[in-house]
């Protein structure tokens, strides 16, 4: 398992380890689990208010499934820790925190002053998204 390399929260990060979904369906004390790109995140939808962390895996770069995930679970009002695991690209980072991932562990540590900069590249967003940030239109249009 990766170490946490980012964490945009403000409580205890979750050590518990993230089970399967097929796993979590049926264990009633599990409060982490492990989304892989063929998983539903919307199977978790019914379960939300129990689940304390959701990593969601991408096993290579090109897989943008995980955005979708992290999109729906924040959508359908997941507020616990959403955690990108895997490969994990100093380039994609500022997007996924858009989509909701609030927690970062790639396999391959990111540089931190290439990291920060990329948290910090885009000032202004067109989208709404889940991460509150008023996109320019309704900056401008109220």
């Amino acid at each position: 398992m990766a170490e946490v390399q980012y964490r945009f929260r403000d409580d205890e990060p979750v050590s518990d380890p993230g089970v399967t979904v097929d796993a979590f369906g049926e264990q009633t004390n599990a409060a982490a689990v492990r989304l892989e790109p063929g998983d539903d995140a919307r199977d978790l939808l019914p379960h939300l208010e129990r689940l304390r962390l959701v990593e969601v895996n991408f096993p290579v770069f090109g897989d943008g499934r995980g955005y979708s995930s992290a999109r729906i679970l924040r959508e359908a009002g997941y507020s616990g820790e959403l955690r990108a695991v895997g490969q994990v690209l100093v380039d994609q980072i500022a997007l996924m925190r858009r989509c909701g991932f609030d927690a970062f562990a790639p396999d391959q540590p990111l540089e931190p002053t290439d990291a920060e900069a990329a948290f910090a590249r885009w000032a202004d967003v067109y989208q709404p998204t889940t991460d509150g940030r008023a996109p320019i239109w309704a900056k401008r249009h109220g």
